[in-house]
């Protein structure tokens, strides 16, 4: 049995003084605590422990105007008389999910391993990065005693006043034109379960605390009846600071609202056991019912995809501007659709030109409408970085690049659309244009060996033409800006940028089943993952060719017709 000390002050710890007696609740009804106190940080100092094994519980103070910041300098100061208590054996702190920050390099559902590269760009990832740091530093010389660092996503309690709490009480909100992120939501009584979990079953280390689901904020907010009123970033920034810091939450706040930062639960379930019972929207209609009733346990509530995909909204577009472009822009010819999959995971890879994301959109809508499937395209981060095509982007299936959304997406059995040649292959010049280049690390190999799923390459002519590369800048500037290697020159982009009317052809060759030769194991053998990418890229090549010796025109006939 365990004994167990919650410290937290009422007015300054997250949330307020009802966060920590609901948690005191909790944790005594579990069977394996034997008791449970409260003390205020400014107490500590003179309290009086008489278990010779105790775990601390510890929700840190934080910084004025619920700017979810916590107060290092409090902070520091409790630490040090935590460490100090007679018989401390684990010390349980509550850390911010925030501490990833909020990027468009972010993956889906972000693990505990994942580096955490916010320097000073965001103050409140910052904060939390160094309250974890002053943590370890302070503990790490105590042999007897373990930490625990739970990172916490967004918990709404009774009378919540931190930021999201104001935010789903509000009237009206100031959201950031564009930008529609997946968040979660985590009930209370869930975020006491993981503490208990983490008291009772913990050697120490990091986890992750989120409910199961996510729900994005445009629906979160319709839900709390709240009016959007989506504002640009820089109207937001001077509206923060005429209004000071007194009254007004930090501009880094905003970034919370403007992309994901979803984190995975998976470690915290496996290890500890943690099985959260409320999903993100079931706990934001609990925070609106005023926990008063179990309503929103029983009523239907909308589920959401974890990585943001819409079918609606894709299926929308494919009735209107996709099917226009298919059907009369580039009066798309399509072959070999029946070899993708009707079920089961399966890896496709592509051939990307023209420096827009336009033939990959277009790939998505076409398989959609050959099978009825919806695949993920691993797009890279600038994709997302800017409003509207975030989300754009996101709703019709795209995922930032990674091997974790890959791993994530296969692991459901589902379809991962792949451009082997990366970014590079988007801005090569036109000459020589459909010769393929250099595969990267073969990393969609790896992928596909490691989750033993079939590759299915396509090749696309005709994508090429519509924005022809003539020549590339390298400006720094609009490197950091758009995240693109170079400003291309391709007419008649800048000026009209709008792609040139080409006749697109595809063809969708015949699988290649590496996971009837190899095992997942193969993915760690630099030869058979060069020998396997060599094959696709010949494949791929091959087909190219064929179709542009058959090929007559640029803008008329066919390739797949004699």
């Amino acid at each position: 049995m365990t004994s167990v000390l919650l410290v937290a002050n009422s007015d300054e710890c997250i949330g307020t003084g009802e966060i920590a007696d609901h948690l005191i609740a909790c944790i005594e009804a579990a069977p394996e605590i034997s008791q449970c106190r409260r003390c205020g940080t400014a107490d500590l100092q003179t309290y009086s422990v008489e278990s010779d094994s105790l775990t601390v519980v510890y929700l840190p103070e934080m910084q004025p105007v619920a700017s979810r910041m916590p107060d290092l300098n409090r902070v520091s100061e409790t630490i040090d008389q935590i460490v100090g208590l007679h018989g401390l054996s684990h010390l349980v702190v509550i850390s911010d999910a925030a501490v990833y920050g909020a990027r468009p390099h972010n993956p889906g559902l972000i693990p505990e391993d994942q580096p955490i590269k916010h320097g000073a760009s965001n103050r409140i990832a910052a904060a939390w990065g160094d309250l974890e740091q002053l943590v370890t530093a302070r503990c790490s010389a105590i042999d007897s005693v373990s930490v625990t660092l739970l990172r916490s996503a967004i918990c709404l309690f009774p009378g919540d006043r931190t930021y999201f709490g104001r935010l789903f009480q509000a009237r009206i909100a100031c959201t950031l034109a564009g930008h529609d992120p997946s968040i979660q939501l985590l009930h209370p009584d869930d975020f006491a379960h993981a503490i208990v979990c983490a008291i009772a079953r913990s050697p120490g280390g990091v986890y992750n605390v989120a409910p199961d689901g996510v729900i994005p904020l445009r629906p979160a907010l319709k839900m709390a009846g709240v009016m959007r009123f989506p504002t640009p970033r820089w109207p937001q920034r001077l509206g923060r600071s005429l209004l000071g810091p007194s009254r007004a939450s930090p501009i880094d706040q905003i970034e919370y609202i403007r992309y994901s930062w979803t984190v995975s639960n998976s470690k915290i379930k496996e290890d500890l056991g943690f099985r959260p019972v409320h999903t993100s929207p079931n706990a934001l209609r609990s925070f609106l019912d005023g926990y008063a009733n179990e309503r929103s346990a029983s009523a239907p509530i909308a589920q959401y995809d974890d990585l943001g995909l819409d079918k609606g909204y894709l299926d929308a577009y494919g009735r209107t501007l996709f099917r226009f472009l298919n059907d009369v822009y580039w009066r798309i010819e399509c072959v070999g659709a029946e070899h993708i999959p009707s079920e089961g995971r399966a890896l496709l890879a592509g051939v990307h030109r023209g420096f827009m994301p336009l033939d990959g959109v277009m790939s998505m809508d076409m398989i959609v409408k050959h099978t009825g499937r919806y695949p993920r395209f691993l797009i890279h981060p600038t994709l997302i970085k800017f409003p509207f095509q975030f989300n754009f982007m996101t709703k019709i299936g795209g995922v930032i690049a990674c091997q974790q959304n890959a791993d994530y997406v296969l692991g459901r059995d589902e379809l991962v659309g792949f451009y082997p040649e990366g970014i590079q292959g988007a801005f090569r010049y036109y000459k020589g244009v459909y010769k393929l280049g250099r595969f990267g690390r073969n990393e969609f190999v790896r992928m596909a060996l490691r989750n033993q799923a079939p590759i299915v390459p396509f090749v696309t002519i005709g994508n090429a033409e519509i924005f022809p590369v003539l020549g590339k800048i390298k400006w720094n500037w609009w490197k950091r800006f758009s995240m693109w290697p170079v400003f291309p020159i391709a007419p008649p982009f800048p000026f009209l940028p709008v792609p040139l009317p080409s006749k697109w052809h595809v063809k969708f060759l015949e699988p290649i089943h590496v996971e009837k030769e190899y095992p997942p194991e193969a993915a760690q053998d630099p030869e058979i993952v060069r020998a396997i990418s060599d094959d696709v890229r010949a494949k791929m090549q091959a087909a190219i060719d064929e179709m542009l010796a058959r090929r007559k025109s640029i803008f008329f006939g066919s390739v797949f017709k004699d």
